[in-house]
């Protein structure tokens, strides 16, 4: 199963303009904050981890009817390597058994999109 999402970056910089930590802390976890607040550009790399976590969620409602949340989704990532997932979630873990979600992100000056696969 495949999910995808675009998302444009400048979508992201008015809702944390507008929210603050609020909008960061109820669709982020922290390491996902920690990695992006350090990068020179901030903006996209959100962005990315947006777009990332709603492939996500497309891909997984899709193939096994779960509603994931937005925090239970981590994208963690080293500069120069491709991003990695964490799902904390039990029983899609049972469901996942010898499957694996592969994610894809890219981004560039006004858009960030992500794809998602089940295998």
């Amino acid at each position: 199963m495949v999910g995808i999402d675009i998302v444009q970056n400048s979508r992201i910089e008015s809702a944390l303009k507008r929210f603050g930590d609020r909008f960061l802390k109820r669709i982020f976890t922290e390491r996902e904050l920690e990695y992006c607040l350090s990068q020179e550009a901030k903006v996209p790399c959100l962005s990315a981890r947006w777009a990332c976590k709603e492939a996500v969620l497309k891909a997984v409602y899709l193939e096994f009817g779960i509603l994931l949340r937005f925090r239970e989704i981590e994208v963690l990532g080293d500069r120069g390597k491709p991003a990695r997932l964490v799902i904390r979630r039990r029983d899609l873990e049972e469901l996942l058994k010898g499957r694996r979600i592969e994610i894809s992100l890219s981004h560039e000056r006004d858009y960030s999109v992500a794809v998602a696969f089940i295998r």
